[in-house]
């Protein structure tokens, strides 16, 4: 992937006294693209905030320039350069959300790793309590959710609104798990546990991607309820990114359920048409006893089947094409969910092992960093 980054800068991040090593850090995650409309207003909230924070934390952002065809780049630029805490990376396209999470995490040095929407869509206050759950917890993800027990949404289209939550419920039910909400961005990592995960996903599908691979590795994934409000995009102006196309998300949202439970797709229907298909061939199956019946004159038994089929197929032919249709389609789909559960099953151990490795790997790297940047210091 092809990007540049932003020089390093001296800042307080990078403290040597026993007070600032006792400090956790937390790394911002911010993507944007075309936000200069709201970059500056919002980047200095989101600063300000964190500054309060400053007596229990030390905190970096890194913002990531996904591309952006406004001048984003140039304003987080010089944004940063009055704020030391702050590290700009740079796409040269648009290459998706997804890939802009993989940047900032291969970039962000953080024990813990937070990612917010610069829209501040979930206001800044929700750092402090998915960092306080988080190392309450000691779980390795910690999402927002406005669709648990005391979350709340405000100012969002009624379409959109009903669209994410039974997407979430959908998903929810897939994972077969307590989970509220599983596509939403605004989370809290361990930061070595969300730099140890090999990503894929170049859209929004990298959340359920993450919460999937989480639960492959029985991590501990925990909520905190979250208000979800649009309200300061109606205020400025800004009409709502449309990199969420509705067929888009719909279809993401599928396939992530697909790989959470592929039962579901398969097996599940499959075994539903095989009862149907019994239902249908068992009256197929009298009107061929009824019609054997009629033809007592043939005495070969053969014979006289073969008119009681043709007798029954011309009395209700329905009862033939539904029965036997029902009945080869149950029997593939049954087949493709077993083949599926077990393409799974070698996916959780291949799963497994790369992690270990890719996992071992980042770790070694992260070590190496730290060892450096101790001698420098």
């Amino acid at each position: 992937m092809l990007r540049t980054v932003s020089p390093r800068r001296a800042s307080s991040v990078a403290g040597d006294s026993e007070y600032e090593r006792n400090r956790p850090l937390v790394s911002i995650v911010v993507p944007a693209f075309n936000e200069a409309a709201i970059l500056e207003q919002n980047l200095t909230a989101l600063c300000r905030h964190l500054t309060t924070l400053e007596h229990e934390y030390r905190w970096e952002i890194v913002l990531v320039n996904d591309g952006s065809a406004d001048e984003t780049g140039e304003l987080a630029e010089a944004f940063a350069l009055h704020e030391p805490n702050i590290r700009v990376l740079h796409h040269v396209a648009n290459f998706g959300i997804g890939r802009a999470f993989q940047s900032a995490f291969d970039e962000c040095q953080g024990d813990f790793v937070v990612v917010l929407d610069l829209d501040l869509s979930y206001s800044p206050d929700h750092i402090e309590k998915l960092l306080a759950r988080i190392r309450e917890t000691h779980a390795q993800v910690v999402v927002a959710s406005p669709y648990m027990r005391g979350g709340r949404v405000s100012n969002v289209p009624w379409l959109r609104r009903t669209l994410s939550i039974w997407a979430n419920r959908f998903l929810s039910m897939t994972a077969r798990g307590s989970l509220s909400t599983l596509t939403g961005m605004v989370r809290a990592y361990d930061g070595r546990f969300v730099r140890g995960i090999d990503l894929s996903s170049t859209g929004m599908e990298i959340n359920p991607e993450i919460i999937y691979k989480a639960l492959l590795l029985k991590a501990r994934i925990e909520e905190v309820p979250a208000h979800l409000d649009w309200k300061l995009l109606q205020t400025v102006g800004k009409g709502r990114r449309s990199s969420m196309r509705v067929f888009r998300q719909i279809m993401s949202v599928l396939l992530a359920g697909y790989l959470f439970r592929p039962v579901m797709f398969f097996i599940l229907p499959g075994l539903l048409l095989l009862l149907f298909s019994l239902y249908v061939n068992a009256w197929m199956f009298a009107h061929f006893v009824e019609q054997f019946g009629r033809h007592a004159e043939l005495t070969w038994f053969f014979s006289r089947a073969s008119a009681a089929v043709a007798a029954a197929y011309q009395a209700a032919p329905h009862t033939f094409i539904v029965g036997i249709g029902s009945l080869m389609l149950g029997i593939q789909l049954t087949g493709l969910g077993i083949l599926a559960l077990q393409n799974q099953r070698y996916f959780e151990e291949v799963f497994h092992l790369a992690t270990a490795i890719f996992g071992s790997l980042k770790h070694a790297d992260d070590d190496e960093r730290a060892w450096g940047s101790g001698r420098r210091a």
